[in-house]
């Protein structure tokens, strides 16, 4: 079996993906994929267009989540879901949360005014960071901080994808200069570092690090 996949080194869901990829042990090609320039004929790889896609043996699929649990299937340990049908559910809940949730707020609307703006020579708009910091992204980590009450990981008490989802998210969170209160989020801040502990986020923290200080200064 050969895999490629196809997407940019700082979209956290890319990132989540070779997290899942990496803590399975799989080995796979990564193709560079610009969101802003995209190639020619990508939708045949992922017809919203989206990143990221998997190329398996030349068959292909689209969107993290779907990507996550097919790599679940061929590869079933170590287990990132779990095996109880509610707590599975539940895990799918703080996927889609960290996607569709935290993903516009901390990614599209913080990170990529203070960060991409600038990789592509925009200017960053400032003051909308500011509202979302302000008003959108508290009540989003507030909740989690109430899910990780006495708890080391979101679901269970072990690590799933649920925790995979939403570290991502937070790791372009920390790349535009933000991260989780230690006063006011506590349990959330402690979550993160634990997370961006492991292995291999940590790898790919310091590799993107190192890339956006290059780039950027």
């Amino acid at each position: 079996m050969t895999m490629k996949l196809y997407g940019a080194i700082l979209s956290p869901y890319v990132r989540k993906t070779r997290m899942v990829l990496a803590l399975k042990g799989l080995d796979y090609e990564s193709v560079m994929v610009d969101p802003n320039n995209k190639p020619e004929g990508f939708e045949r790889i992922s017809p919203l267009g989206r990143i990221p896609a998997l190329e398996v043996d030349g068959r292909f699929l689209a969107d993290s989540a779907v990507i996550c649990a097919y790599l679940e299937r061929i590869q079933p340990e170590p287990a990132l879901y779990p095996e109880d049908p509610y707590e599975y559910a539940r895990a799918l809940w703080f996927e889609k949360y960290a996607d569709y949730e935290m993903g516009p707020q901390c990614t599209f609307m913080v990170f990529r005014n203070r960060v991409v703006k600038r990789l592509i020579g925009q200017a960053c708009n400032e003051q909308e960071c500011q509202q979302a910091l302000d008003t959108t992204i508290p009540p989003l980590l507030d909740y989690l901080e109430r899910e990780l009450d006495g708890k080391d990981y979101l679901v269970g008490d072990r690590l799933t994808i649920a925790d995979i989802a939403v570290a991502s998210q937070l790791v372009n969170f920390a790349h535009g200069g933000e991260r989780p209160d230690p006063e006011r989020h506590p349990n959330l801040s402690a979550h993160t570092d634990r997370i961006h502990g492991l292995e291999p986020f940590t790898r790919t923290i310091e590799k993107e690090s190192g890339f956006l200080k290059k780039v950027l200064g």
